[in-house]
This record gives structure tokens, C-alpha cells and sequence, in this order.
């Protein structure tokens, strides 16, 4: 997956005048928060962020670039106008790499279950799983595949092929998906 670079500098001004001055200049105000919960205020480039922002999923690591200096970080929110097509805020969180961090993440169904080709209906029981990994080992989404179900077949959060360095934090006995006879 491509590593994306937002470039910001720090900032010491704020308020209303300030956010609408950088947003006129094709700037974003933000603030980056670390693993100690300090804060540090920053101005990014909209459109940096802007691609990197519609390109990424909640888990997935952007190179936060503060005057020149690398730091590995989370985009946790943004504000966004729909109006105006334009973020107008953003909050990041700025990961060392050695300490866990927990996600919780859609399943992504993928194929179609062997089941219902033969009249059987898919039942979606649990949506998402937790998960607890280091930064660079959390995935950036997690997928099932569903497509050996037969009738009656059962996929449940235990069969999700993750790494051994991912732990999960739900329970493995969930089912994800079931395979339902058809009904007569």
C-alpha cells in the first residue's frame, strides 16, 4: 500500500481568523496528539491531506511530516464541509511504533457462499471485530471469505486469517456469517 506524506507546520495562532486565513491560502488548521496526550498545533496542505484522507482507511499509517521531521500517525477525525467539498480540520495521532494500539474494524465479505448458489440464504450476524496489534501490524481492513460456505456452513470471527501478531480482542466464537437453508 502507498505511504502517504502530509506536510505540516506548526503553528502558534488560533482561532476563527486564523482557520479561515490558512483556509484561503489552501491550508488546513489541525493538531496532532501523541501517546503522553500533548498536543501540537499545526497548519497541513488541503490537498495532501485531502488525497490522502478519501485514499485511506481508519487504520491505515500516513507519514506526518512536522517541519521536516517524520512521525507515524493516524488520521483520528476531520471535519468536513459538504457544501464546499473541503475538509476543514483535521486531528491526528502521532504513534511511536512500540506501543499497541485497538482498532475496531468492518468485516469486508468477500466471494459468493457455495450455499446460496444452491437456493440457501446469507445471515450477517457481527459487523465488525477488535483488534489489538502494533501500529505497523494492524491491517488496514479485514476481510472474510465466505465463498466455501455450504448450507448450513457457519464463518466465525476464529476463522479470519490474520497475522500471529494481531490479537484479537473480540470474542473468536462470533459468528460472522451463516448459511440458512431455503425456505420451502
Amino acid at each position: 500500500m502507498e505511504q502517504f506524506v502530509i506536510n505540516a507546520k506548526t503553528r502558534s495562532e488560533t482561532g476563527k481568523a486564523c482557520a479561515k486565513r490558512l483556509r484561503n491560502q489552501g491550508r488546513i488548521p489541525a493538531i496532532a496528539y501523541n501517546e503522553n496526550g500533548q498536543s501540537i498545533m499545526l497548519d497541513i496542505d488541503a490537498s495532501e491531506f485531502s488525497k490522502a484522507w478519501r485514499s485511506i482507511t481508519k487504520t491505515t499509517l500516513v507519514n506526518l511530516k512536522i517541519d521536516g521531521q517524520d512521525n507515524q500517525a493516524y488520521i483520528k477525525d476531520t471535519e468536513y464541509d459538504i457544501k464546499t467539498d473541503r475538509s476543514l480540520h483535521a486531528d491526528f495521532h502521532i504513534v511511536s511504533g512500540n506501543k499497541p494500539v485497538t482498532a475496531v474494524l468492518k468485516i469486508r465479505l468477500a466471494g459468493n457462499p457455495a450455499g446460496v448458489l444452491k437456493g440457501g440464504f446469507m445471515v450477517k450476524h457481527v459487523p465488525d471485530v477488535k483488534l489489538k496489534a502494533l501500529p505497523a501490524d494492524m491491517p488496514a481492513s479485514v476481510t472474510a471469505d465466505v465463498s466455501a460456505l455450504e448450507i448450513g456452513g457457519k464463518f466465525a470471527i476464529k476463522d479470519l486469517n490474520l497475522s500471529d501478531k494481531i490479537t484479537v480482542l473480540s470474542n473468536p466464537e462470533s459468528l460472522v456469517v451463516t448459511i440458512a437453508p431455503p425456505k420451502k
